[in-house]
């Protein structure tokens, strides 16, 4: 439905014609705005939303275990040199898939599926920089690639040391 009007002076109600319909009525801008929200938003089916993010989020983490026991069992390595190297290997996995166009084609059918693990988070700052690298290396790049990714770092660091600072203050009172 298109709106057809002007806007008051007031600025807080707007005449509007329904084009082909020809009604008139006054409506708030808020509940203009509401409307064609809803009108332009598409309809999502959850239940489908879920089972893909489930899924793909799953392969994800399928992958990570099979390259952790690649490189255990076939690559000599203890557990954890081996989960290091995992996580190096997913996330210059998803770097290159990001650099290919390939990435945003997975999120946007998995959404946050593909979104959580760690190859999200690599996701985030190789696509900020990509899309900023016209702008030049310092004003583009530098300054643009932690947008997404800098409050995730921030926030992760400031709630780590502040239950840092809770489990010190409960080993001195002995809890």
């Amino acid at each position: 439905m298109d709106f057809i009007g002007e806007l008051n002076t007031d600025y807080k109600e707007r005449t509007c014609i329904c084009s082909d319909i020809y009604i008139m009525e006054t409506k708030s801008g808020q509940q203009i705005y509401q409307d064609y929200i809803e009108q332009i938003t598409p309809k999502a089916n959850l239940g489908s939303r879920l089972i893909k993010a489930f899924f793909i989020g799953g392969i994800i983490c399928i992958c990570g275990q099979l390259i952790v026991e690649l490189l255990q069992n076939w690559g000599g390595l203890e557990k954890e040199d081996a989960s290091a190297y995992c996580t190096l290997i997913l996330v210059l996995t998803s770097v290159i898939l990001t650099g290919l166009g390939v990435y945003r084609k997975i999120v946007n059918f998995a959404g946050a599926g593909a979104l959580v693990p760690i190859t999200g988070f690599a996701n985030s700052v190789a696509s900020t920089a990509i899309e900023y690298k016209f702008e030049g290396q310092v004003f583009g790049i530098g300054c643009k690639i932690f947008t997404i990714a800098g409050p995730v770092i921030l926030y992760g660091i400031l709630s780590s040391w502040i239950l840092g600072l809770i489990y010190w203050i409960g080993k001195i009172f002995g809890l």
